[in-house]
């Protein structure tokens, strides 16, 4: 259910940035992933294609990116890579952390038929 609802989400802004680019089809959308993000790129591909079907973004190629986070621990300021949602520093144990890096979903680039 998540991974449908970050569909929907990512169609509606592709379909936002075609109608300013005055796009007659989105080919491609390239985005990335935050790894602390517990999702499935398939499930998001799978639902983003069913959800695109009559719309501009029909038949568009998802290219979905993983992008590594760090995170810093505020106790003894060590990086790491945290798992999922989990900010653990694996040095002194401090779930007090701030993560490094863009989190969720992003855009990165659309290819449109103009």
């Amino acid at each position: 259910m998540h991974e449908a609802q970050i569909a929907r989400t990512l169609l509606r802004e592709v379909i936002a940035r075609a109608s300013r680019e005055r796009a007659r089809r989105v080919l491609s959308v390239r985005c990335r992933i935050a790894e602390s993000e517990a999702i499935s790129r398939e499930s998001i591909a799978l639902s983003f294609c069913a959800m695109a079907a009559g719309t501009v973004a029909d038949g568009a190629r998802l290219e979905l990116s993983i992008v590594h986070i760090e995170a810093r621990c505020r106790r003894c300021h060590g990086a790491y890579r945290p798992e999922h949602h989990v900010i653990l520093c694996p040095r002194c144990g401090s779930t007090e952390g701030d993560l490094l890096g863009p989190t969720g979903l992003g855009i990165a680039s659309l290819e449109i038929e103009p």
